[in-house]
């Protein structure tokens, strides 16, 4: 199976262009980074391309979301921004080559969500119209309303069914901690519609750490998506609870060289 290391997660220990190389020295062919735009995207693109690393994921920038906004792509009177962002977002595919980048879908009460439901798409429609001639995949994934309330999609059937009456072509990005964090049915999930998946990320729960940290059964999990047709990569997005991000990767030995 083909794993990422999530650069904005894992090596955090390090500087961020130093993360590069020591993901490859681990073993990661490929990585992925949450929000890349503190850094020059060609200081990145030289720091892949030393490490012979490829760049599977990036985040179109999502405003105040991760200091507890509202976030851009669902939220009335901020299309501008979102376009801005997207922009920018442009800007870095053409550089770091990405197979993926996530639209977040921001955060909205309830009162108010089929008015965020409609700019969510219309945003989306923007992303998919921009970044598709660059060969990127648009994914789209949802969050626990545990560590992100109100978040707009946040369960399977909510980004299942966003996905496919977008009018466009976006794809779902499953990411297992959210789906458990969410007490849904991951396996059988992962079972049922894992050819439908645009992009796999992973960390165990509780906690959001390392496989074998918490209570998911990953041989399982990763057995399920595999069976049932999933293709692509397997994002490996979690917190170690190790010093070094190094020290716990015992659990990616196994997993590293099968092939899906």
């Amino acid at each position: 199976m083909k794993l990422t290391a999530n650069l904005s997660l894992l090596y955090t220990e390090l500087p961020m262009l130093e993360r590069f190389a020591a993901a490859a020295a681990d073993g990661f062919t490929a990585v992925e980074i949450q929000f890349p735009y503190e850094t020059p995207a060609n200081e990145l693109r030289r720091a892949l391309d030393d490490a012979r690393l490829k760049c599977v994921l990036i985040n179109v920038p999502a405003g105040d979301l991760m200091t507890g906004g509202r976030g851009l792509a669902c939220v009335p009177g901020r299309e501008a921004e979102f376009e801005t962002a997207l922009n920018l977002c442009l800007d870095y595919v053409k550089v770091l080559k990405p197979c993926c980048v996530n639209v977040l879908a921001g955060r909205a009460a309830a009162q108010e969500r089929e008015t965020a439901l409609k700019v969510l798409r219309g945003n989306v429609s923007k992303a998919v119209e921009l970044l598709a001639p660059e060969g990127v995949q648009v994914t789209l994934e949802a969050i626990n309303t545990f560590d992100m309330p109100e978040f707009l999609i946040s369960s399977f059937a909510e980004m299942k069914r966003f996905t496919e009456n977008a009018g466009v072509d976006v794809r779902m990005q499953f990411d297992i901690y959210h789906i458990a964090r969410m007490n849904e049915p991951v396996e059988s999930l992962l079972t049922s519609y894992g050819a439908d998946i645009g992009h796999i990320q992973f960390a165990d729960v509780p906690g959001r750490h390392e496989p074998g940290s918490g209570d998911l059964n990953f041989d399982r999990l990763f057995a399920a998506a595999e069976q049932s047709g999933y293709q692509g990569w397997y994002g490996a997005e979690y917190r170690p609870t190790t010093e070094s991000t190094s020290a716990g990767l015992s659990w990616m030995k196994k997993y590293q060289n099968r092939s899906n």
